[in-house]
């Protein structure tokens, strides 16, 4: 299992403006530099098909767990959920690449979070609490682009629920390794300061990945 997840949570999937999706892809230059053999498959949230946990979700869940039939709208539901969750599973790494929206996730990050968060797929119930199960070494990094900075511990540190909701979401599905590259402060510094920083830091981390998906690094 050597694939690499991208899930790219911009709204303007191809921008060649966004800091986040600049950023993205030096890492991803990167990467492929390194791990040439190497999978990368890439879901964008605002373009690709991402159902949302509404009515026909919920329905589709409980009829199936009842061995019920299915109408044709909850069995295309049910279908697309099993196919991101299949992807999701079958990748070792996962990389996001997303703006901060009101101090958390994008909410089509959020619809996919949903998706793929399922009971004894992703995590299991146990008499003492629910736990993950993807404890295989799997290892995620966050690309982060916002306009305010985020790590001076101030107010802006504690309202910042990207970061905790997500790190705690891919801790809790056993996940070994969590990263955030944070491309931040757009609006008070410099953009082609933050933009060339973070590339920095995703050079870093492409190589890290490389690491740990092939075993060596190539310098």
């Amino acid at each position: 299992m050597n694939k690499m997840l991208v899930l790219n949570a911009h709204p303007d999937v191809q921008s060649t403006t966004s800091v986040t999706l600049n950023v993205l892809e030096s890492f991803l230059q990167r990467y492929r530099e390194l791990v040439p053999d190497g999978e990368v498959e890439q879901l964008n949230l605002y373009r690709d098909e991402i159902p949302l946990l509404d009515h026909v979700a919920l329905a589709a869940r409980s009829k199936s767990a009842a061995g019920q039939l299915l109408t044709p709208e909850e069995q295309a539901v049910t279908d697309r959920t099993n196919e991101l969750l299949r992807q999701f599973k079958d990748a070792k790494n996962i990389v996001i690449a997303m703006p901060m929206h009101n101090f958390n996730i994008p909410s089509k990050l959020k619809d996919y979070m949903d998706a793929i968060l399922i009971p004894r797929e992703t995590y299991t119930f146990t008499h003492s609490g629910s736990v993950g199960l993807l404890k295989d070494g799997r290892s995620v990094l966050v690309i982060q682009g916002s306009g305010s900075i985020y790590t001076n511990n101030d107010w802006y540190t504690e309202v910042e629920y990207s970061h905790q909701y997500l790190r705690s979401m891919f801790t809790f599905m056993g996940f070994d390794s969590y990263e955030i590259i944070r491309a931040q402060g757009n609006a008070v510094l410099p953009k082609e300061n933050v933009l060339e920083r973070a590339k920095q830091e995703a050079l870093q981390a492409a190589e890290r990945f490389a690491h740990r998906m092939s075993g060596s690094v190539t310098r």
